[in-house]
Parts: structure tokens; C-alpha cells; sequence
């Protein structure tokens, strides 16, 4: 079944103007909290957001590849204290990985967001511009916004044949 799930998992970025239910944003955020984390440190925190302008104005915090966010129903930030934990970054993105293998599950379709080492304009990053919308405490760090909801586009998932097995190596390189 998971890998059923792996074939047609593909990111969307054109969402019906749908509202996604209560449940399935807990059944989202359940499996957020599910997600492995280095001896169990659990450094991320998360984020849900639901208001259009905020997710408009999120939109905006990175000029190329955010903008799809203003369309989508649901995105869930994902945040870390950088002190808790020295791999809050990989941790992060693991929760970031099951948010969107979760929505696929029930329904929805999602798109990552990379906020971390991305930039607004100039000399303001991407994370600050998120960090200052979401209130994010400054110790804290913004990896990624996650955008959720119902599809209003089709792709089909990726064909085996183009998956690159050339890049798998057995024993040694």
C-alpha cells in the first residue's frame, strides 16, 4: 500500500478554493508528530495556518516558488529550535515528508516550500520574512511551509522506467 501511495504522490501546485475539514487537519498534524526524530528530541514545532491573508502574505516571502500558497487551503509551517537538537534540520524535513505522504493518504495534495536559505529581496531572507508573518520566536528556525488541499490539477505519478536507477549502488560505489 505504500507504495501505491509513492506512484501517484506528486506536488501540486493549483488547489481548489475548497476549506480542508478539522479532521483531516488532525490527522495531519498527528502524523507530523509521528515523524522520527534524533533521539527522540523532537525540535520541530508546527505551525497551521488557514487565513487567506496570511497565507497570501507567506506567499510573498519568497518571490520564486512560494506564490502557488496564496491558492492553497492549509499550510503548515514547520519550525525547529536549532539548540534542542543538532539535526533539527533533517528532523524537520522527515515531518515536512510525512505532512505530504499524509495528505496524499486522505485526499489532499500538497507542495513542499523551502524556506531555510531562500530569500525575499536583497539581503532579507525568506526564513526572517516567514519567521516575522508567523511570529516565530527568534531562537527558532523556519524550514519549510507545506501547502495542502484539494487538487485542481492532474498529474500522473512518475513512470517506473524514469525513476534513476543509475543512481543506486550496491556494496560500494
Amino acid at each position: 500500500m505504500f507504495i501505491e501511495l509513492l506512484k501517484k504522490r506528486r506536488s501540486i501546485r493549483k488547489f481548489k478554493d475548497k476549506t480542508v475539514e478539522k479532521e483531516k487537519i488532525d490527522l495531519l498534524i498527528e502524523a507530523a508528530l509521528r515523524s522520527p526524530s534524533s533521539r527522540s528530541l523532537n525540535p520541530w514545532e508546527f505551525i497551521v495556518i488557514t487565513d487567506k491573508s496570511t497565507l497570501y502574505e507567506l506567499s510573498c516571502s519568497k518571490p520564486h516558488g512560494a506564490s502557488f500558497l496564496k491558492n492553497a487551503a492549509l499550510g503548515i509551517a514547520i519550525i525547529a529550535d536549532p539548540e534542542k537538537c543538532d539535526v533539527w534540520i533533517e528532523d524537520s524535513s522527515i515531518a515536512s515528508t510525512y505532512i505530504q505522504l499524509a495528505a496524499e493518504s486522505i485526499g489532499l495534495k500538497s507542495c513542499w516550500i523551502q524556506i531555510r536559505k531562500r530569500f525575499y529581496k536583497d539581503d532579507i531572507t525568506a526564513e526572517k520574512r516567514a519567521a516575522q508573518i508567523l511570529d516565530v520566536p527568534e531562537n527558532y528556525r523556519v524550514e519549510s511551509i507545506i501547502a495542502i488541499g484539494y487538487p485542481d490539477e492532474t498529474k500522473q505519478g512518475h513512470k517506473k522506467e524514469s525513476l534513476l536507477y543509475d543512481k543506486v549502488h550496491y556494496e560500494k560505489y
